[in-house]
């Protein structure tokens, strides 16, 4: 696009100065790295000082949003970030935001100017920040979203998910590359085979391409001026390449030498954007040399006063380690509101459509969920219908996609609730859910959090072969910052899935295929409107003296149905029902345990570090005493799921082996 703008639109002085603090800030903590005060890692901004400063000044503070890279701190100062606290944060102190210590430093959070805490992952922020725009735009407000990476974040899948997502609902992103020809030492040669990342990006119709010289003012006034006219006119994202010198390191523990020539890094150093907006702004009238000079020494005095106060800052509690932000939801449970009992897809329906009334902030999305489909298996049905679109939506079929927009509605004040079409195809989508839901209120210092449900069909006994049989609840319980929901039976889903969405945490809630429908144990009377089960509470399902048998899921029926059987064989056998891995209810566990001395565990997943390993593991440490036998555990074969029916059934657990088990145990 032509520039059209020929008179600066913010305070351009302000922003020399700001360029100017950000070069300097980045001297003094190369400076402090080397004295040993506490940060031993820095990033080098140089030279990309202009682009992010002007970026944050386009921005209208504590209005819009901002999702800045690591190499981004101009943005932060142009934006308004406190000098101080910066030096706090790089020094790993307790400081209000930037984590508190928890994270390296240049990962900027800051809740008042609507900075998300960014993380190290290359290039994830890029779909948060289409949610936080796609958030806008359901409000109706004109916000707007700055997003910013390295040239080599745009080799990134979620690059380019993202500017598809954000061209497609015409959101108010501007997506903004600070290209400098390097992916710390990998060269724009290997890594892409268009050189261009604008023309790369042309194809997404409805996106704003601007390539530019990123040293020069006044390409980047013109460019961010357009771009942010058309954004918060609602008529869509930008896309702003701007080429700067990175001059230095990657960072503290680089060595440019072992890659770059003499002749490049000379390049660079020609290209220094300070000296060439010095003398800009002179020649422009904005300001005289001697006026830059009084400022050189102004800034050198604000930054070495902030380096000074930012050691004054106390050192974390380093024993504050919540993953969780703290809620206050109690279990409700009163009469159910029918006689006749639901099945568990119904449930969940019910649960979401209640939701979906109750709180404006509630939406529903996924693949296939919208208009008539309702989801593959119809747990979405009629929503779309009765709420409009802006409810709830269908997305690409990109599971990354749907963690990350998740991610970016829920910091920006929504709830959303998130289906992936089947938990085997999670994986494409599991950075966003490990390394940035799961951690956003924790390496945050509780200032952010992730009040989103995820919903995932789990499970096989369907014949769905290896790809439509997994159970994942392993996996995710592995990563601190998640909670984990497997109800066994309607009445627990319904109540469950209320829960979830109050839930300031973020939940993924499996949904076992094979019992959304079936009636001989898991369909119940509907639970009340208001009724609720907060995460971590198990139900001894049957009551029993001499053997304890903890199960989840799928196995619940069989184990309740093994129970009555054995009862009438003299064998007293006490099922739990955990209904949520984490919180794990471990009381509810151990009390048992120390009643009946003997314990079985039985789960569909693979036997082979299985979440009843965990579970095994805690008992022995806490309760070996009380134990008659060893610790029993049942589960799948170590080897996928196949098809052929009778193949499925020898690898999954099976009512026979429960029972064999049982007895086994009892005999001790």
């Amino acid at each position: 696009m032509s520039a059209t703008l020929t008179q600066p639109t913010l305070d351009i002085v302000a922003a020399y100065r700001r360029s100017l603090l950000c070069r300097l800030v980045d001297d003094k903590m190369s400076k402090m790295v080397r004295q040993n005060k506490g940060g031993t890692f820095h990033l080098c901004i140089n030279g990309h000082e202009l682009i992010g400063v002007f970026g944050g000044m386009t921005l209208v503070p504590g209005k819009d949003w901002g999702l800045p890279y690591y190499r981004d701190r101009g943005f932060a100062l142009g934006l308004g970030v406190d000098t101080t606290e910066l030096f706090a944060a790089f020094l790993a102190r307790d400081v209000k935001n930037h984590s508190g210590g928890k994270q390296m430093p240049e990962h900027y959070s800051d809740v008042d100017l609507r900075i998300p805490c960014q993380s190290s992952v290359v290039g994830s922020q890029f779909l948060q920040a289409t949610g936080v725009a796609l958030s806008a735009k359901l409000s109706g407000k004109d916000e707007i979203v700055y997003v910013s990476a390295g040239d080599g974040a745009t080799s990134q899948g979620d690059f380019h998910e993202a500017l598809n997502f954000a061209a497609l609902h015409k959101l108010g992103v501007l997506f903004v590359i600070q290209d400098n020809d390097w992916a710390i030492s990998v060269p724009r040669s290997e890594q892409m085979c268009n050189p261009s990342i604008a023309e790369r990006a042309k194809n997404y119709t409805g996106l704003a391409t601007f390539e530019i010289d990123g040293t020069d003012p006044q390409e980047l006034l013109d460019a961010y001026s357009q771009a942010a006219t058309r954004a918060r006119a609602g008529e869509g994202p930008a896309l702003i390449v701007a080429k700067v010198p990175r001059i230095g390191a990657h960072s503290i523990s680089d060595d440019p030498k072992k890659y770059k020539s003499i002749e490049h890094v000379e390049e660079d150093e020609k290209r220094d954007p300070l000296p060439r907006f010095e003398k800009w702004l002179i020649e422009n009238g904005h300001l005289t040399q001697e006026q830059i000079t009084a400022l050189h020494a102004e800034v050198k005095e604000e930054v070495e006063t902030a380096a000074k106060e930012a050691e004054e800052f106390p050192k974390p509690d380093s024993e504050n380690h919540e993953v969780f932000a703290p809620h206050g939801l109690i279990e409700k449970r009163s009469c159910p509101i029918s006689k006749t009992d639901i099945v568990i897809v119904d449930a969940i329906n019910h649960a979401l459509h209640e939701e979906l009334e109750s709180d404006r902030r509630v939406v529903a999305f996924g693949q296939d969920v919208a208009h008539g489909k309702g989801g593959v298996f119809g747990v979405t049905a009629k929503l779309t219908e009765t709420f409009g679109t802006k409810r709830c939506f269908n997305t690409p079929l990109a599971e990354s996609t749907i963690s990350g927009i998740a991610m970016g509605l829920s910091m920006a004040g929504y709830r959303p609730v998130a289906e992936m079409q089947f938990s085997d195809y999670m994986w494409t989508g599991i950075n966003q859910i490990f390394n940035e839901i799961s951690s956003l209120y924790y390496r945050s210092n509780g200032l952010w959090n992730c009040p989103l449900v995820i919903r995932m069909p789990c499970g096989g006994y369907i014949q769905g072969g290896p790809y439509h049989s997994q159970s994942v609840e392993a996996f995710l319980a592995h990563c601190p910052g998640l909670k984990i929901a497997i109800p066994s039976n309607a009445a627990d889903a319904k109540r469950l899935m209320k829960a979830a969405i109050r839930d300031p945490n973020p939940v993924i809630f499996l949904e076992h295929k094979a019992l959304y429908r079936q009636r001989l144990y898991s369909a119940k009377p509907e639970p009340a409107k208001e009724d609720l089960l907060p995460l971590g509470k198990a139900h001894i399902v049957h009551e029993g003296e001499d053997l304890t048998l903890i199960t989840y899921g799928m196995l619940v029926p069989m184990a309740f149905e093994i129970a009555n059987q054995l009862a009438k064989e003299g064998i007293s056998l006490e099922v739990i029902d955990l209904r949520t891995i984490v919180p794990l209810d471990r009381e509810t566990i151990l009390t048992s345990v120390k009643k009946t001395g003997k314990v079985l565990i039985a789960h569909e997943a693979v036997k082979h570090g299985g979440f009843g390993a965990e579970i095994a593991a805690q008992i022995s440490e806490e309760l070996f005493p009380y134990l008659d036998a060893p610790i029993k555990r049942i589960g799948a074969r170590n080897c996928p799921v196949p098809y052929n029916k009778e193949m499925e059934a020898s690898v999954l657990p099976q009512k026979s082996d429960i029972e064999k088990a049982v007895k086994e145990l009892a005999s001790y």
